[in-house]
Formats: C-alpha cells, structure tokens, sequence
C-alpha cells in the first residue's frame, strides 16, 4: 500500500535528543516501544510514507557500523528523506573546528543529527549547541538505540517486560551492559551483570539506576557467579574487547574465557524456553559458541532487525 501524501506522525517527544535512556519516564521509553511496532507492522504490511521529505539528517560516525549506519540510513530514506554520512575524515570535529561551531553549523544544516564516536561529552555538546534534536548511535558510556531494540526483541518473545530476568554475561562495564541496566531499571526487568570483579560496572552507574530499580520493582545483582543466570529469561553477552580496545584482547580473553556463553552456560538457566541475544558483530569461538549463536534460542537476528524498526520510530518521534 502506497501512501501519497505527507502523514505527521504525531508525537509528544518533537525537538528531543536522546542522549541516553537516564532522563526518560519508563511510560515514555514504553511509548516510544509502541512507535516502534506501528512502524515494524507498517513495513511488513508493505506500506510506503514520506513522512521525511524535505529532510536531512547528518549521520556522524567516528566509529565505523554495520547495523546503526544501516538502520539510520535506509530508514530515513524509506521515509524521504536525504541522510548525509560524515566520518572522521569528512570534518574537522575537535581538530581544526570545536565541537560547538560544528554543531552550529550543521543545527542550521539539518533538522537532526546522529553521533556514533567515542565521548559522551561530545554528543551532549552537539545537542547542546546545534539546537536540533541528537540521537546518540553509541558512545564510550551509552548505548540507547540498542537496547530499545534489545527490549522490543524480548517484548516480543514473552509479551511483557516487567517481571523479566535479563542476565549479561561478559565486560560489565561496557555500554551496552550500562544501558542495559539502565532501562531494565525503568521497566521492572530484573538484571544480572554477571563478569569477573575487575570488570564490574562502576558505582556512578548502579548509583543513578537503584531508584528506578526501586520504583520499577526491578533487581539488579552484579556478581562472579555463573550460577547467577538461573531462571533467566535471557542470557546476552558483547565482544570481550570494544572498539578502542584491541590491544587488551589477549588479556580480556584470559580474563573472560570461563564466562563463555555455551551449551552449558544455557542450560544452567533451568529455561528451555531461555532465548541469547548478542548486539553484533560477534566473534563465533569466544564470547560466545557457534552452536549457540546459530541454534533455537538465539535471536540475535531479530535483534539486528528490530534495530532499524526502533532507529525509525526514534527519528519519527524526535524530529520536527
């Protein structure tokens, strides 16, 4: 079905960043979750909108991707508009121009811009001074994009979130297992980092999501013990070295070998009916086995799907 003429997509949230999911009520996150089904139901019932036409949006990318530069930019095209992508080399943010004259320039350029790198500072500056909404596509700290796709993969596999035992197995302070905490927080979704001491999530983190784990009713326990994925809804793990780390992998690998997702790390969940869930890419022989990535449980796949449905609706809600 062809739809011709420009459809507003009507939305509380118009000219907001997402910096991270910290200052978002729990019924707007699940809001924005409710955006992201109406656009999945629409793409597969082969609908057609131009809700971005006339739109520009500026793609900036320090670090290079597969699923978040895919997502942002066949979502935004689908829907008319013109996403424009800039690497490092592309423009001169915090070498020969500061980030606030960039994000000046390009606030008059685009009607938003999203920021894949490597400060936190830098995505908050660009949001700051740019006067147009941001949306952070990961940084050291933060992962946004990702876990919302993360949570509508697990909606839609048990059709409820509250009460949900989500256990990341691997680098506990990674960000995604940051954001991760973050939103399992907010929805009531009972989160276990389950790593080695040295690799513990820092104090500032588990600090600013114990009151929304206390107002969610949702637990989070941070712990050396395998034991710890029991009755888990979900097992997930990421790479053991991140981008920027590759000269500790060696180390990480020593470090994290023992907390390798596996056949039997699956089956200590005592949950036949427990799904994996990876952020891609992943590395098949180390964070996790081929026979677990590639059997019944993992839904990595729909995980990378759901990235560009969530990408979207964040960019409808978003954008004026």
């Amino acid at each position: 079905m062809v739809t011709h003429e420009f459809e507003k997509f009507e939305s509380p949230f118009k000219g907001r960043s997402l910096l991270s999911w910290i200052s978002w009520t729990p019924e707007e996150i699940l809001q924005m979750l409710d955006y992201s089904f109406l656009v999945k139901a629409q793409a597969k019932n082969g609908e057609i909108h131009q809700r971005f036409l006339g739109k520009t949006i500026a793609l900036i990318f320090e670090k290079r991707s597969m699923r978040t530069r895919c997502s942002f930019e066949t979502a935004f095209g689908e829907e008319g508009g013109h996403p424009v992508f800039l690497s490092s080399s592309d423009i001169h943010l915090e070498s020969k121009e500061s980030t606030e004259d960039s994000a000046r320039v390009m606030g008059r350029m685009f009607n938003a811009i999203e920021f894949r790198g490597f400060s936190q500072k830098t995505c908050e500056k660009l949001a700051k001074f740019s006067g147009v909404p941001v949306i952070n596509g990961l940084t050291d700290e933060y992962h946004p994009t990702q876990v919302l796709g993360d949570i509508m993969t697990l909606k839609e596999n048990f059709g409820t979130l509250n009460g949900l035992k989500l256990s990341f197995v691997g680098d506990g302070r990674n960000n995604v297992a940051r954001s991760l905490m973050i939103i399992c927080s907010k929805l009531g979704i009972d989160f276990n980092i389950i790593t080695p001491k040295e690799l513990f999530p820092s104090e500032e983190i588990v600090h600013i999501c114990k009151p929304f784990a206390e107002k969610s009713g949702a637990k989070i326990h941070i712990s050396e013990e395998i034991s710890l994925v029991k009755d888990s809804n979900s097992i997930y793990t990421d790479v053991w070295a991140s981008m920027g780390e590759e000269n500790i992998k060696e180390t990480r690998i020593k470090m994290l070998s023992s907390y390798q997702v596996n056949d039997k790390l699956m089956k200590m969940t005592e949950n036949e009916k427990c799904i994996f869930m990876h952020c891609l890419p992943a590395i098949k022989g180390e964070e996790v086995t081929y026979d677990v990535i590639e059997g019944p449980q993992s839904r990595v796949w729909d995980q990378a799907e759901n990235r560009k449905h969530t990408i979207k609706a964040i960019m409808l809600a978003l954008i004026k």
